[in-house]
């Protein structure tokens, strides 16, 4: 009976022990270091299928023939050629020439499969084009139809071609069901002869229902974010495998039907994911990734390659995969001119042609990276070339350098003090680790140099051991970023990486979003990336437990910002423990109006995700409460990331 009442006594003391609340300091009074508006931001690389079958809203696959087998994506049938003299676009030189007679019973032409089928919905509109021309005496009539996964029609429509010069013919297909499978299908209706060239389908419901235009749904998760920076194009693809297959945006812009291909370097270079038919058609290139990061109010930051090819897959210093820097000019003008088209005047050369393309005013760039995840002499000794050019022609933008592909090691510790020598405004940090690597490391910037190159977390993301989206992964994301926070004098952006995958076409995961043709899915890390960017505030406060930050004592974190614009303290709490557990906030100087909003995001399960089939496992919980005094107490359930924006009078 004795051992039994002092067992009772203990677990009453342990759960006194426990219920005890932790107290924290947060002097309202004042502000320690501004937050940047850059701070939670975005980072697209054409990985996964992100941006044709993706963002990009074409639904037709190889559209003006140029891949490098050029009917990979088309069903052929009947009489049908592949040629190029006397094409429509001279960078795009291919085109299919259709020919029927009466001898040809079961018909010529094309089935386009899209990617991993095209996605219809029941009355919604489609529109066709296609640039066409007929070499026969008289007008041929063209069947254009959209069909099911089983072949049966679910829109259908015709065209006559009636010019013997290449013209653009254009129709709208609205289908009668919706179908995740669908295809695109045309056919010679009447005999003759008829060349055909970039066979185009979009959606009508694009992201602000522009032609040429992004999905909506994917376009528009973007903006749910709040980004503060976006950056583009990559990431690997921005090096290429070679230097000839790198991302050169100068191929991205101008009329979309005369922008060359390029072969996408995720085509091949991951083995067990392999997609033969993954190219880059240019199609969302840098016009329009300027005009999404106007549209979602997020600044613009391209990448430019340094000349040097992806150093992962060469050589250390193979001459083939890099460009003497005697030899160097080209790309460092590839930057200036970058600038200009970005920035200058409709009387240059680049400003004329943003015009031209529907957007006189400037886009306002004030950020640019050299290189992606270059490291070594061969990186430094380039990276000076383009500053000494740079610094010198438009010293109002900040630039960007490498600290090479790891978070610590000899790349990482021979580059930090060569960005610090050349001083760059920026250094480029990126890291794949495990959540536990996250959560260890909260504190990672207390001890950064103050004085030097600001730290801009170009792309990271905690790895579970399964490689999925789950709630573990996002906890201590969620976690190590009240580090990014409360280090904002040193930390000026963090972008999550990569952004997109399709749910058939990934070739690396975890991922922010997923989808397929129809639908999408938020992640849990999507939810940690979105209530820190729509709760970013304007300056950091100082936070303390027991005189020091909150970086992971029993398993919990925190940080405090102020927003000047609502007049609220904002708290990020942590708890990635097994026990429920309270807070006590010490609010010095401040007066609570006594609303509270708190935004919370919580699992029991650390394993669990998001899916298609059930996209809400994991979402944001939203409650507003009221309290009274400047030492209000708030419960702070296990396994959980909340926010709190207390409204001062």
């Amino acid at each position: 009976m004795k051992t039994r009442l002092l067992s009772i006594v203990l677990l009453c003391c342990v759960s006194l022990v426990k219920a005890q609340p932790i107290e924290l300091q947060v002097n309202v009074k004042e502000t320690v270091a501004p937050i940047q508006p850059t701070m939670y931001g975005i980072f697209f690389e054409d990985i996964n299928f992100g941006a044709d079958g993706g963002l990009y809203a074409e639904l037709v696959k190889n559209r003006s023939f140029e891949f490098d087998y050029p009917l990979l994506g088309w069903e052929p049938f009947g009489q049908i050629e592949i040629l190029t003299e006397n094409p429509c676009f001279d960078k795009n030189p291919h085109y299919v020439q259709l020919v029927k007679t009466e001898q040809n019973r079961t018909g010529t032409g094309l089935v386009n499969e899209g990617f991993f089928g095209m996605g219809f919905k029941k009355g919604e509109n489609y529109r066709f084009s296609v640039y066409a021309r007929n070499l026969s005496e008289k007008p041929v009539k063209m069947a254009v139809d959209l069909i099911g996964n089983d072949r049966e029609l679910t829109a259908y429509s015709s065209i006559e071609i009636n010019s013997k010069e290449w013209k653009q013919y254009e129709i709208v297909l609205s289908p009668n069901r919706t179908d995740e499978k669908g295809r695109l299908r045309v056919l010679l209706l009447d005999n003759g002869i008829v060349d055909l060239d970039h066979i185009s389908l979009f959606p009508e419901k694009t992201w602000k229902g522009r032609k040429n235009g992004l999905r909506n749904d994917l376009a528009q998760a973007l903006a749910d974010l709040n980004p503060g920076v976006f950056r583009f194009p990559g990431g690997c693809i921005v090096e290429g495998t070679t230097l000839e297959n790198r991302y050169n945006w100068k191929n991205s812009v101008g009329p979309v039907e005369n922008r060359p291909i390029n072969i996408n370097r995720w085509n091949y270079s991951q083995a067990i994911r392999r997609f033969p038919d993954y190219y880059q058609s240019y199609g969302m290139g840098f016009y329009e990734l300027f005009l999404l990061s106007e549209d979602i109010g997020a600044e613009p930051l391209p990448v430019v390659s340094c000349g040097l090819a992806c150093q992962f897959e060469n050589p250390y210093a193979d001459p083939q995969a890099m460009v003497p820097i005697k030899q160097l000019d080209s790309y460092i003008q590839d930057a200036l001119d970058l600038i200009e088209f970005a920035n200058g005047d409709t009387t240059t050369q680049w400003g004329k042609l943003r015009a031209e393309m529907g957007h006189p005013a400037p886009f306002n760039m004030k950020y640019l990276g050299v290189g992606n995840e270059q490291w070594g002499e061969i990186y430094v000794e380039r990276l000076a070339e383009f500053l000494k050019v740079l610094r010198k022609e438009h010293p109002e933008i900040k630039i960007i350098g490498s600290s090479g592909p790891f978070k610590d090691g000899e790349y990482f510790d021979y580059l930090w003090p060569e960005m610090k020598r050349l001083q760059v405004d920026l250094v480029d940090e990126h890291y794949y680790n495990p959540p536990s690597f996250f959560y260890d490391n909260a504190k990672r910037y207390d001890s950064y140099d103050r004085q030097g190159p600001k730290v801009f977390a170009g792309e990271y993301a905690a790895h579970h051991h399964t490689r999925k989206n789950n709630f573990d992964s996002a906890l201590s994301e969620a976690a190590f970023m009240t580090g990014l926070e409360r280090n904002a004098d040193v930390v000026y952006m963090a972008t999550y990486a990569p952004l997109f995958a399709h749910i058939e076409g990934w070739q690396w995961k975890p991922d922010l979003i997923w989808f397929d043709n129809m639908k999408s899915v938020k992640t849990p890390n999507y939810y940690v990336q979105q209530l820190y960017g729509q709760n970013a505030g304007t300056h950091t406060l100082k936070l303390t437990h027991n005189g020091q930050p909150l970086t992971g004592e029993q398993k919990m974190y925190a940080t405090a910002a102020f927003d000047q614009e609502t007049n609220e303290v904002i708290l990020k709490i942590v708890n990635a423990s097994i026990n429920n557990r309270s807070i006590k906030v010490n609010m010095e100087g401040g007066n609570p109006s006594g609303e509270v909003k708190i935004t919370m995001l919580q699992s029991d399960m650390l394993e669990a995700e998001n899916t298609l089939t059930s996209p809400e496992t994991i979402i944001p919980e939203e409650r507003t409460i009221t309290i009274q005094g400047n030492t209000p107490e708030f419960h702070v359930p296990k396994q959980s990331f909340q926010v709190f924006r207390i409204k001062l009078q």
